[in-house]
């Protein structure tokens, strides 16, 4: 068996030694004979690696301990609709910044449970760039601000935390957490599915200012309650007990690379290589994104002839590189460059694409 350079938007490559280790540990986990996903998530060896991964999370990221840290399931879709159910009262408004196709869809389900505003939106322009602050329109009495700090899709990127003033700023960060060092202090709340640079799908890592848990005041199961989730260590229900566990043995190897400062730098260079490649193409290859909201994590590109797509994706797949289709709505490809995907992977992408134009120019 060989691994092959895996450049999948999410579910996403996951770092080779967390998943040699999780291959050693499967079935004997800390010598107590059965495998982590085995165990009570109440069990005293279960709660010690929750805390550990708690704390190491925490260190990475450096979070401040007024903010709550939960690990929950449901995947970031479901808490497009659980944040304005738990920051926002009846009759609430918020502010929502549309970059793309994530914060659409955050946007159209909360509209149940708060009243949307959207305070800026790139849609008219096909979501090929931020929106310029200036002409955000934006409520200082609105519940909070929602944005996308990096849509996967579009392959568009916020390179600075916006300003709103003293409303709550909540950021969907499943696709760029830990792709490098954050102001956690400046968001209300940061929410995050796993599955692209944390750990496998089906885990959400909820960041929350501990003040905000006292919003939620409207009628609603306790399971949908996120005070209720930080009260009980995230164990209200049964957790995702493999998912926490890949997540802490993430957090490790985030530790032992350096840290978030290193990961931003590797994360830097892999983007200006693939940049600089299709960039110096001469047309064949081109990337729609102006060129100061471009995203670090998501690559789009096409081709300048877009009937060679299909040899193109047949011989990538052919020379080792995986998942290199782009999404429906853009089309032609997209390389996603998470944390895991190392620059060797990036300069095999290049190599390829450069041979291909030649050979197909």
């Amino acid at each position: 068996m060989s691994r092959l350079w895996n450049f999948s938007a999410g579910p996403a490559a996951l770092p080779q030694p967390v998943l040699e280790r999780a291959q050693r540990e499967l079935l004997d986990w800390q010598g107590c004979g059965a495998s982590v996903m085995e165990l009570s998530h109440r069990g005293k060896l279960f709660m010690g690696l929750a805390r550990q991964a708690e704390a190491d999370l925490r260190e990475l990221l450096a979070i401040p301990e007024n903010y709550a840290v939960l690990f929950l399931q449901g995947g970031a879709t479901q808490h497009f609709a659980q944040i304005p159910m738990n920051l926002a009262g009846e009759g609430d408004s918020a502010d929502y910044i549309i970059t793309g196709h994530w914060g659409e869809k955050a946007a159209s389900e909360a509209a149940p449970y708060v009243k949307v505003n959207v305070a800026a939106s790139s849609k008219g322009e096909n979501y090929l760039r931020v929106p310029p602050r200036e002409t955000w329109q934006l409520d200082a009495r609105s519940a909070y601000v929602h944005y996308t700090p990096n849509e996967t899709i579009h392959g568009v990127e916020f390179h600075d935390i916006p300003e709103v003033g003293d409303v709550p700023l909540v950021a969907d960060m499943s696709s760029d957490i830990l792709s490098g060092p954050i102001d956690v202090w400046k968001f209300g709340l940061i929410y995050a599915g796993a599955q692209k640079n944390i750990g496998p799908s089906g885990l959400v890592i909820l960041i929350v200012r501990r003040d905000l848990l006292e919003r939620a005041t409207r009628p609603m199961a306790r399971i949908f309650r996120y005070a209720d989730h930080a009260a009980n260590d995230s164990m209200l229900n049964t957790p995702n007990t493999w998912g926490w566990y890949l997540a802490g043995l993430t957090f490790e190897w985030l530790r032992e690379q350096g840290g978030l400062a290193a990961m931003r730098e590797r994360n830097a260079a892999k983007a200006a290589l693939l940049y600089g490649a299709i960039d110096g193409s001469g047309g064949y290859y081109s990337n729609p994104i102006e060129h100061a909201s471009r995203s670090r994590m998501n690559v789009p590109f096409t081709l300048h002839d877009s009937a060679l797509d299909a040899d193109f994706l047949k011989e990538s797949e052919a020379a080792g590189l995986l998942a290199l289709k782009g999404h429906k709505a853009v089309g032609g490809m997209r390389a996603s460059l998470y944390n895991a995907v190392p620059l060797e992977a990036v300069q095999a992408l290049v190599a390829f694409m450069q041979d291909f134009a030649k050979r197909h120019g």
